[in-house]
């Protein structure tokens, strides 16, 4: 199944098919039908939700959609926990509402980021059922009712009732009613083929980005996109053009993921610079959805040699993997007269850390990194804070 997941992938963002091999190049027919039947579906879904035979569930308090529209690797869980913080920072307890894919690592990762906040987390695929769940558990105030005085309480100086258990507004990543959508979009790998799934990436067509109230590419690092292959400027012209395409009055905003440091998978208390690692032999092993830049990011920090094991995303490591490292990890010592380093991303250790500690006496660390906004045409981290207060507080506020 790994290996059928990886042939599809690079039928997904191969740029020129010629160069696939025989085997995907037969698949692409039964992909391309698949991929009909499910525009066909998802036209047959959204004409439902049109008239009123699916019904969107309303929830009692404001809803920011973080979205996007490629499968994996777009900066989703990054964003969200961004904006958990502000709104905690502003006195609004958040409820983040997640599916929970392969057995919650995502939601096991905000958890340990936002210890600490006010910030709840529900998960699993009924997120209306969720959601009514935690309102119960927790209550929850409209930081538009009249307590507010009629306006959304985002002022940090605001000493209110804002700051208790009671959640006053929802982060979600797709579904239910939205006040805020927000797209994230892979700077690195954009749209791929530009097909929907599964012959492509797209989980939705372009134009989905009408609905949208900002774009955000992830990964547009332009200061060092000559030493790490990050995204060009002219990359990002050019991605910019095809978004102002569709909407052209859409907001773009730029983020890259920042390294701060790593934590031993044994000891998940310990904290190592970015430094330890430097003229190391590295063995980078990631399963998730943009792999090209957590190994771009180790390559960066001065290691001796880098080598990299990618999965699928979301990939649940199993026994036969471990051993596959193992035997990756011994040649590498061969050729090279010194113990490698393991290296993993934060949602690999929380996936599933006990695995990974059978890799013992094998040192294995995890990386950690934090969401940057970058300055870019005017676009500030402090900006693009101001950009969301307004814009919700436009949405909130409704017609005159």
């Amino acid at each position: 199944m790994e290996k059928l997941r990886e042939l599809v992938n690079e039928i997904a963002y191969a740029r020129d098919h010629t160069k696939l091999s025989t085997l995907q190049r037969s698949l692409t027919p039964v992909l391309s039908f698949a991929s009909s039947l499910y525009r066909v579906a998802l036209s047959f879904r959204h004409c439902l939700y049109r008239f009123g035979l699916f019904r969107k569930h309303w929830l009692p308090v404001p809803v920011i959609s973080v979205g996007n529209l490629t499968w994996g690797g777009n900066g989703k869980t990054p964003m969200v926990e961004f904006i958990a913080r502000w709104l905690s920072d502003s006195g609004i307890s958040p409820l983040i509402l997640t599916r929970g894919y392969a057995g919650g690592d995502e939601a096991r990762m905000l958890e340990r980021h936002l210890f600490g906040t006010p910030t709840k987390i529900g998960v699993g695929a009924n997120r209306a059922a969720i959601a009514a769940c935690c309102f119960e558990r927790y209550g929850y105030i409209d930081p538009r009712s009249s307590t507010c005085d009629h306006k959304l309480c985002l002022d940090k100086n605001v000493e209110s009732h804002l700051n208790s258990e009671k959640i006053g507004a929802v982060i979600l990543d797709d579904g239910m009613q939205r006040d805020l959508e927000i797209v994230m979009v892979n700077g690195l790998m954009l749209w791929g083929n530009g097909q929907l799934l599964p012959l492509g990436p797209l989980r939705e067509p372009l134009t989905a980005l009408r609905r949208a109230d900002a774009a955000v590419i992830h990964y547009a690092d332009l200061n060092l996109c000559f030493v790490i292959k990050q995204v060009s400027e002219q990359n990002l012209k050019d991605i910019e053009f095809m978004m102002r395409e569709v909407k052209e009055s859409l907001p773009i905003f730029y983020t890259r993921m920042t390294p701060s440091h790593f934590f031993e998978v044994a000891n998940i208390n310990s904290k190592l610079p970015l430094e330890a690692l430097c003229d190391a032999i590295i063995l980078c092993v990631s399963a998730i959805g943009s792999a090209n830049a957590f190994v771009n990011a180790m390559e960066k920090i001065g290691a001796s040699y880098v080598d990299r094991l990618d999965f699928s995303d979301h990939h649940v490591f199993q026994a036969t993997d471990v051993e596959m490292i193992r035997r990756r990890l011994g040649e590498l010592e061969d050729k090279f007269g010194s113990q490698p380093v393991i290296v993993i991303t934060e949602k690999d250790y929380d996936r599933d850390s006990e695995i990974l500690k059978h890799l013992h006496p094998c040192k294995v660390l995890a990386l950690c990194s934090v969401l940057q906004v970058l300055s870019h045409k005017g676009c500030t981290e402090n900006g693009f804070r101001k950009f969301l207060e307004e814009l919700l507080r436009v949405k909130l506020a409704g017609p005159n």
